[in-house]
């Protein structure tokens, strides 16, 4: 797993994550705990974010243990 971005430059934009959706399902992804990961509840797939930019294919996404699912989907609220 990536590192949180030490640079600032690096870090994803809140508005950005906004208008993205994962690739298999077209849902909202929502970021995990520590920042390094969006996460398809619905996929079950987490995408890395890499110096700021999330690598949305599906080739670079892992998948997403059940409890981890809990956790994130805890933590998601929509607006």
């Amino acid at each position: 797993m990536a590192e949180a971005p030490a640079d600032p430059r690096h870090a994803l934009d809140v508005r950005t994550l906004e208008m993205l959706v994962c690739p298999l399902t077209k849902t909202r992804l929502s970021l995990s705990p520590d920042k390094t990961e969006l996460i398809s509840v619905a996929g079950r797939l987490a995408f890395p974010i890499v110096r700021g930019v999330p690598l949305l294919s599906l080739d670079e996404a892992r998948n997403v243990e059940p409890d981890e699912i809990k956790s994130v989907s805890a933590r998601h609220i929509d607006p």
